[in-house]
This record gives C-alpha cells, sequence and structure tokens, in this order.
C-alpha cells in the first residue's frame, strides 16, 4: 500500500471547524495548532494506527470514516466503533494505541504532533474542556451503542446505523423536505453485519424491507437518500434528537 499522502487546509475553511477539539480556539490560539499540525490522507482500507503501537500524533477526522477494531487472541476481529468527521483520534498522556483505526472510505486527519498538543492543553483550559465534553460525548454515545445492540430488533439497529451516519455524514438536499438526506453509506453490508451482530443475510433483507416501505431510498448499495428524518428515527425506537424512546 501506498504511504499517506499530506494534504493542507485552511483552519477557516475546515469543514468540522466548529465541531473538532478547536472549536473555541480564537485566532492567537488557530496560531498555535497551525504550527503543530498537519494534515494526512489515507486511501480506504489503510490502517491509520494499529492496537498498541506508539502513537507520536493525536487528531481529528476532518473527512471520511474509518473503523475501529480490537483483535482477539485467536486472531479474530472485532468493530468496536466508527470515527466519523470531527471526531478525535489518540488519547493524550497515554503512549499506545488502543484499537486498530482503518479507513474504511479515504480519510482525511487533520493531526497534531503529540507532545506540543499536550503541552498547549496544559496551558489552555478550554482546548482540555472541549475534550473532555468530546470524550464524555463518546461514552454516551457507546452506551447507547450497547443498548442498540442488546435491546433493539435487527430493523431498528439497521435504522439506528443509518440514522446515525445520517445525523454527522449526511448533505441536505437542494430541495424537497429539510429533513430529506443524502449520503453514500461507508460500510459493506458485510461490515454492517459485523458491527451491529448480525447476518449479512438479515442486514441486506432488512434494508431491502426499509426501502420497500419507503423509509429510504437506495442507488447501487451504498447511496442513501432518507426521504424523511423523522420517520427513519422512528423506526430506530429513538426520538427526534436521536435519544432512545423508552
Amino acid at each position: 500500500m501506498t504511504a499517506p499522502t499530506i494534504s493542507s487546509f485552511n483552519c477557516g475553511d475546515c469543514p468540522i471547524r466548529h465541531r473538532a477539539v478547536c472549536a473555541r480556539c480564537d485566532s492567537d490560539e488557530l496560531e498555535e495548532l497551525d504550527a503543530i499540525k498537519y494534515y494526512r490522507t489515507y486511501e480506504a482500507g489503510r490502517p491509520i494506527i494499529w492496537s498498541g503501537d506508539s502513537m507520536n500524533f493525536v487528531g481529528s477526522v476532518v473527512s471520511g470514516i474509518a473503523t475501529l477494531t480490537q483483535t482477539m487472541e485467536d486472531g479474530r476481529t472485532q468493530m468496536v466503533g466508527l470515527l466519523l468527521p470531527s471526531d478525535f483520534v489518540g488519547r493524550p498522556g497515554r503512549d499506545g494505541a488502543a484499537y486498530n483505526v482503518v479507513a474504511t472510505t479515504e480519510v482525511v486527519m487533520c493531526c497534531f504532533r503529540k507532545k506540543p498538543f499536550e503541552e498547549l492543553m496544559a496551558r489552555t483550559p478550554h482546548i482540555a474542556h472541549r475534550l473532555l465534553e468530546m470524550t464524555l460525548d463518546e461514552l454516551d454515545a457507546a452506551r447507547e451503542w450497547m443498548l442498540v445492540l442488546g435491546r433493539k430488533t435487527a430493523r431498528e439497529k439497521i435504522a439506528s446505523l443509518l440514522s446515525i451516519i445520517a445525523r454527522r455524514d449526511a448533505s441536505l438536499t437542494p430541495a424537497g423536505a429539510k429533513d430529506r438526506m443524502v449520503f453514500d453509506l461507508p460500510l459493506t453490508r458485510e461490515a454492517m453485519a459485523d458491527y451491529l451482530g448480525l447476518t449479512l443475510e438479515t442486514v441486506s433483507r432488512q434494508m431491502s424491507a426499509l426501502k420497500k416501505d419507503g423509509v429510504i431510498e437506495l442507488e447501487g448499495k451504498r447511496h442513501v437518500t432518507v426521504p424523511d428524518m423523522g420517520r427513519l428515527l422512528e423506526e430506530a425506537g429513538d426520538d427526534s434528537d436521536g435519544g432512545f424512546l423508552g
């Protein structure tokens, strides 16, 4: 595989500027971050970091989607999470990576050299506070996902995954209902089955059922249109904010 390519972006034009760890930084702080940052682009299928490897950087996903996986002692690999745009990779104060991080689509990462970033965090409390907020959000999402895997039906699991990706990585169509969303599904049916604890046949059957019932529209296997986001959330057993309906 080829090495990751290096890209360049202007912070003012960054699509995750107001959701990332730098969301509350002023112009001086952005200049400090700019001095320690670099961008890398990873091809689909390329590892960003392997579990246990030493990490000399932390950073945010600017575009694309990556998977978090854990390899068990017998060699089996389990997907344990997704990294979507604005999600943070790496842990300040921790030398090694806890999980394998692999690009599912082409991924652009905004990387910060780790030691200078840790020093900047120490003297810039709101960067540390923003990272804490993001970490707590990640914890909430993990707890919600435990509920998805443990209590929801196969149809609700599929709808939940689609709604998560739609909310985080969707684009509004130029015309039509305000809740109409269009996105490319970044996971194969096999990966969806692995992540949701379902069989491939069940995933395919439920995707077809959601299409037949008009909850989603499919062009090929990856291009998804959600005509009514509220209906998809209902199918997922969620409320309008994405929370679980008990």
